[in-house]
C-alpha cells in the first residue's frame, strides 16, 4: 500500500474519532505507550485536542520503562494523562496463568480504566489494538468487546506496518519502536506467576537491550530462561556475546539454566502448545 493510501486510512480514523467525541464528552485512550497507542493517542490529540486524555495502567507486569516514557511522552505533548496502579495479585486467577489469563487480565483492567474515564466525563474508551492483532490467539479481545471499548484502528483497518509508516511520518519516538506485551506473556501455561519471576524477565530482558538487542524476549520455564532474539540477530548473539557473564547474570536473577531458542523471536511463542493440542 502505498502512501497515500495510509494517509486516507488515518483520515477515516480522524473522523471516526471525531464522531465518538461528538456524542459528547471527552475521549479516553487507553494508552501504555507502544507503538500503536501512541499513534492511536497522538492521532486523536491532532483531531481533539483537550478533548482526548490518556488513562496508564502501573503494574508489575510492566516494565518500569514503559511507564516512563508513556508519562514523559503525555508530559512533551500536553496531554492529560490519569496513572491507575493495580498489582497482578489484584487479578482473580491471574496468578494461577490458565490459558484465558490475558481475559480475566483485560476484564479488570479495562473496567478500571472505563470506571475512571466515566468519572472525568469520558464518552467512551478506546484502545490499540490493530488489523495485526486477529493473527494470534487473543483472549483480552473478547472482554474489550463486553466492555464496549473501542478499537480505532481496527475500525480504520490499519495495519502494524502501516501505523509504523504513519508514526515515522509524525515524528513520533514509537515509529521504530520494538514491539512489546506485558511480562506475564513470558510464563507458560499453568506455571504460577509471582512478582519475583516478573522481576526475574524484567532484568534479564533489560540486561540484553543493555547488551544492543532491541527486539527480544526472555521466556520462562521454572527456573529456565528462554530467549529469543530475531533470526538476523543470531550470529550477532553467537558471535559477540560473550556468554560466561550473560550466563552469571541471569544466574544472580535466579535462574539456573540459560538457552537461546534456535526458531527465534516470534509473537506468541507461549501459544504454541495451545496450537499442538488442537
Amino acid at each position: 500500500m502505498d502512501l497515500n493510501e495510509m494517509r486516507e486510512k488515518k483520515d477515516n480514523l480522524k473522523k471516526h474519532l471525531r464522531e465518538i467525541a461528538d456524542m459528547g464528552g471527552s475521549l479516553a485512550i487507553a494508552f501504555s505507550g507502544g507503538v500503536d497507542s501512541t499513534f492511536l493517542l497522538a492521532t486523536a490529540y491532532e483531531e481533539l485536542g483537550d478533548g482526548v486524555f490518556a488513562i496508564t495502567v502501573k503494574s508489575d507486569f510492566v516494565p518500569g520503562r514503559e511507564i516512563l516514557e508513556a508519562e514523559g511522552f503525555c508530559r512533551e505533548r500536553g496531554i492529560a494523562q490519569y496513572v491507575v496502579e493495580v498489582s497482578s495479585k489484584d487479578i482473580k486467577g491471574f496468578c494461577e496463568n490458565p490459558v484465558n489469563r490475558c481475559y480475566l487480565c483485560k476484564k479488570e483492567l479495562f473496567s478500571r480504566i472505563k470506571n475512571i474515564s466515566q468519572g472525568y466525563g469520558g464518552v467512551a474508551v478506546a484502545e490499540g489494538s490493530n488489523m495485526d492483532d486477529h493473527n494470534d490467539y487473543r483472549p483480552g479481545m473478547t472482554a474489550i468487546r463486553e466492555l464496549g471499548i473501542l478499537s480505532p484502528l481496527q475500525a480504520a483497518n490499519l495495519y502494524k506496518d502501516e501505523i509504523r509508516t504513519l508514526s515515522y511520518e509524525m515524528g513520533l519516538p514509537t515509529a521504530d519502536k520494538p514491539s512489546y506485551a506485558c511480562l506475564a506473556s513470558r510464563f507458560v501455561y499453568g506455571e504460577r506467576i509471582t512478582e519475583e519471576k516478573l522481576l526475574m524477565v524484567e532484568k534479564a530482558e533489560y540486561y540484553l537491550y543493555s547488551l544492543g538487542f532491541r527486539q527480544v524476549r526472555v521466556r520462562i520455564h521454572g527456573r529456565l530462561a528462554r530467549i529469543e532474539v530475531p533470526p538476523q540477530d543470531s550470529r550477532s548473539f553467537y558471535e559477540e556475546v560473550s556468554k560466561q557473564p550473560l550466563v552469571e547474570e541471569l544466574k544472580k536473577l535466579g535462574f539456573i539454566y540459560v538457552t537461546l531458542d534456535l526458531q527465534g523471536y516470534r509473537t506468541g511463542s507461549m501459544n504454541e502448545a495451545l496450537n499442538s493440542q488442537g
